[in-house]
C-alpha cells in the first residue's frame, strides 16, 4: 500500500529467526565446536615436530566452521523454490557431474584416489557437493511421484530418477571412491523405501546388491589376482582382514587405532595428552580423529560424542517423521541418512569392522568441503522446519480471522 512503510532490516531479522529451531542449530554449533578442539589436540603434536605452529590446524578449523555457520544460515534463509524448479536441479546435477569427471582426469591424487580440486590453500571434494545435489534432485522428483506409483510400472517410472543416481554413484566410484559411494548408495536406498515405494522392491533391491557386494570382495579375496597387488584400494582391504600382519604399511593405521583407543581407557589421558597423534596415527586430525578422542578422553568421551550426532540425528528424523509435506520429509530422511551412515563407516573403520574408506566424521574431523556440504544441509533442515512452522502460523491466523468475521 502506498504510504505504508518497509519493515526495518532488524524487524525483518528478528521475523526470520523467529521460527528457527534452536535445538538443532545448537548442536550443530556444539559438533563444530568439539572439532575444532580435537583438531587442534590431534593436530599441534605433529605439527611442531615438524617446525610449524601448533595452532595452525586448529585456526584453518576454526575458520571452517565459521564459513559453515554463514552457509548453513544462507540455506535457512533461501527460498525452497530455488531448489524445487526442474530446470535448476538439473544445471545443478550437470555441473555437480562436470566437477566430478573433472576430479577423475585432473584432480589431486591422494593415496589412489582422485577425489580432490586443488583451490588454493583448501582441497575441494566434489563428491561432497553430488550428496547434497543428488538428495535436493531425488526429493522433489520422489515427491512428484507421491501417491502415483502403479505396481507394475514402479521401475518404469523411477527409471529416468534411477538413471540420475547410478549415473552420480558411477561417477564417484570411478575416482575410486568406494567410501563415498556406499553414502550415496544409502541414501538414495532409505529415500527410495520412504517415498511411498512398496518395501518388498526396495528389501529385494537391497538384498541383491548386498549379496553381489559380498561375494565379489570374497571372489577376489580368495583368487588374490596378481595384477592387484600394488593397488592401493585393494591393500587396505587386505590391511582390514589382518591389519597386524601388514602393520609395518598398510596396517599401522588400523592397529595404531586400537593402541589409541586401547590407551584411553574409558576416562583417557587426559585432553592434549595422547601418544598416538605424536607421529604414529598418519594424519590423525583426519578419519581417525575418533581414535584420539577417545584416547584423550576416554571411550566415555568418545560415546558422549557420538551421542550428539546421533541425537541431531534423532532430532532431524523427529522433523521428517512429523512433517506435514512428503517433500520435506524426504529431505529429513536424506541428510539423516547421509550422517548416520557416514559416522557409521567411519567408527567402523576405526574400530576394524570395517575397511578403511577415509570417510570422515560428521562435523568434526578436520576439512572445509564435508564441513560446509553438511553446514548445507542443517540449513536446509531449518528451512523446512522454518516453513511448516510459517504454514500453520497463517492457518492458525486463518481460522482466527474466519472466527472473528462470523462473530
Amino acid at each position: 500500500m502506498k504510504g505504508q512503510s518497509k519493515p526495518s532490516f532488524a524487524k525483518q531479522l528478528k521475523e526470520k529467526f523467529k521460527y528457527l529451531n534452536y535445538r538443532i542449530f545448537i548442536v550443530y554449533l556444539l559438533l563444530m565446536t568439539v572439532g575444532i578442539v580435537a583438531v587442534y589436540s590431534a593436530s599441534s603434536e605433529i605439527l611442531m615436530i615438524n617446525g610449524f605452529k601448533a595452532t595452525v590446524y586448529g585456526v584453518r578449523q576454526f575458520i571452517y566452521a565459521c564459513f559453515g555457520v554463514a552457509i548453513c544460515l544462507t540455506f535457512y534463509s533461501l527460498n525452497l523454490d530455488l531448489f524445487r524448479k526442474g530446470r535448476n536441479l538439473m544445471y545443478l546435477t550437470i555441473i555437480s557431474w562436470g566437477l566430478l569427471l573433472y576430479v577423475r582426469f585432473f584432480g589431486q591424487e591422494v593415496n589412489g584416489a582422485r577425489g580432490w580440486i586443488k583451490a588454493g590453500p583448501i582441497n575441494i571434494q566434489p563428491l561432497e557437493l553430488a550428496k547434497l545435489i543428488l538428495l535436493l534432485y531425488l526429493a522433489e522428483m520422489l515427491f512428484k511421484l507421491d501417491g502415483k506409483l502403479v505396481r507394475g510400472r514402479i521401475v518404469r517410472q523411477l527409471l529416468p530418477t534411477s538413471l540420475i543416481a547410478v549415473g552420480t554413484m558411477f561417477l564417484v566410484l570411478i575416482e575410486p571412491d568406494f567410501g563415498g559411494t556406499a553414502i550415496l548408495f544409502c541414501m538414495v536406498a532409505i529415500m527410495y523405501s520412504v517415498s511411498g515405494m512398496p518395501s518388498g522392491y526396495a528389501i529385494l533391491s537391497l538384498l541383491g546388491i548386498l549379496i553381489m557386494v559380498i561375494g565379489g570382495f570374497s571372489l577376489i579375496v580368495h583368487w588374490n589376482p596378481s595384477f592387484l597387488q600394488n593397488v592401493y584400494v585393494y591393500k587396505r582391504f587386505i590391511a582390514f582382514l589382518d591389519p597386524f600382519k601388514t602393520a609395518a604399511n598398510e596396517g599401522a593405521q588400523l592397529v595404531n587405532s586400537y593402541y589409541a583407543i586401547h590407551n584411553g581407557g574409558l576416562f583417557g589421558s587426559g585432553l592434549g595428552n595422547s601418544i598416538q597423534k605424536r607421529g604414529y596415527l598418519p594424519e590423525p586430525y583426519t578419519d581417525f580423529i575418533l581414535s584420539i578422542i577417545a584416547e584423550e578422553i576416554g571411550s566415555l568421551g568418545a560415546l558422549l560424542v557420538l551421542g550428539m550426532l546421533f541425537y541431531l540425528m534423532f532430532l532431524i528424523m523427529e522433523k521428517g517423521v512429523r512433517a506435514e509435506s512428503q517433500y520435506t520429509s524426504l529431505i529429513c530422511f536424506g541428510v539423516t541418512a547421509i550422517i548416520f551412515f557416514q559416522t557409521l563407516f567411519n567408527v567402523g573403520a576405526v574400530l576394524g569392522l570395517l575397511p578403511i574408506t577415509g570417510v570422515t566424521l560428521p562435523f568434526i574431523s578436520y576439512g572445509g568441503s564435508s564441513l560446509w556440504v553438511l553446514s548445507a544441509a542443517i540449513g536446509l533442515i531449518l528451512n523446512v522446519d522454518r516453513e511448516e512452522k510459517e504454514h500453520k502460523e497463517y492457518l492458525r491466523m486463518q481460522k482466527e480471522m474466519e472466527a472473528a468475521s462470523d462473530y
